[in-house]
């Protein structure tokens, strides 16, 4: 009697496993291609806040975290950018620097005002977007990688809604790479 319940507990156990197993991988599959940004014909990588799967502490925003699967279909050298949506166009307000990060190569920079746009559709009224030259940073490889970008800027969209004091007048809202010309 007992090796004839061992016998059911393994068979249904491998069948439990064997079942769960392919279930699990066809629905990762799906969702990883949905999810994935896919490398521009002109070659620039554009990464908005909204599509990236967001890591947010409130209470010490210095860590919070963005990550992108891109694929990576043109290796070489890219500038890095960073758009924020902001108030005030004379200091975007970052007290640490950005951490962007792919593979093995890491990039941080303060961000500053370089470019401000006006009437982006990217924001909606206080607010400007200002673009902020971070760096270069050479890929290497092609495939498919995760980007992993941190900053206190990476904010949830419904945070400070109506309240928002001096300190949070800016918000980080996309990262591009542009591929370096020569």
């Amino acid at each position: 009697m007992r090796r004839e319940v061992f016998v059911w507990v393994a068979v249904s156990g491998l069948t439990l496993l064997c079942s769960c197993g392919n279930a699990g991988s066809k629905i990762s599959e799906n969702q990883g291609d949905e999810n994935k940004i896919i490398q521009g014909a002109d070659g620039t990588i554009s990464l908005k806040l909204d599509k990236a799967a967001c890591y947010n502490d409130i209470v010490d925003p210095s860590g919070n975290t963005a990550e992108w699967d891109v694929v990576v279909s043109k290796s070489g050298r890219y500038n890095v950018w960073i758009s924020s949506a902001t108030k005030d166009t004379t200091n975007i307000k970052y007290n640490h620097p950005v951490l962007v990060s792919i593979q093995d190569n890491r990039l941080e920079g303060h961000p500053g005002c370089n470019k401000i746009i006006l009437n982006s559709s990217d924001v909606t009224y206080p607010y400007f977007r200002a673009d902020s030259f971070v760096g270069s940073m050479y890929i290497q490889d092609t495939g498919e990688f995760n980007i992993q970008v941190i900053s206190e800027k990476i904010l949830p969209e419904d945070y400070n809604q109506g309240n928002a004091t001096s300190e949070d007048l800016s918000k980080l809202i996309s990262v591009s790479f542009t591929p370096v010309v020569r």
